[in-house]
């Protein structure tokens, strides 16, 4: 898997506003429909982890900068890369283009929780190394 996940999405009216322009809180949509991808290509199975590890992923803060709107049926690109893997979280770092112009970027913070307690615990070795790999 290259370094820098691509994801594409086009814009639908239901992620517009009355001017139809992206409504702001769905760039969140769109970066957690990219991570989920990125995990995907990377061969981490969220159910499974379900139902092998009760562990998933929960958002634990997110920063995001807004430069310029995207509109209703644009084609957007996101990107993904990893800033920093730890024990029991991962920070990506995501961006939204048309084009090459850059949209919208954010830094958001996953963390390993389990399932049962939805406290913090280390990733599962199995996909740390995948995490790693990618």
């Amino acid at each position: 898997m290259p370094p820098v996940f691509t994801w594409p999405v086009r814009v639908y009216y239901e992620d517009t506003d009355a001017g139809g322009i992206v409504f702001y809180a769905n760039y969140l949509k769109f970066f957690e429909r990219a991570r989920t991808e990125w995990l995907r290509a990377a061969g981490i199975n969220q159910q499974e982890l379900i139902d092998t590890d009760n562990a998933g992923f929960v958002v634990k803060s997110a920063t995001i900068d807004y430069h310029v709107p995207a509109r209703l049926d644009d084609e957007l690109r996101l990107t993904l890369v990893i800033e920093k893997l730890g024990r029991a979280s991962v920070q990506f770092a995501q961006k939204a283009y048309k084009g090459d112009t850059l949209l919208v970027e954010a830094s958001v913070k996953v963390g390993c929780v389990d399932l049962a307690t939805v406290r913090p615990r280390s990733l599962p070795e199995h996909v740390a190394d995948k995490m790693r790999a990618a």
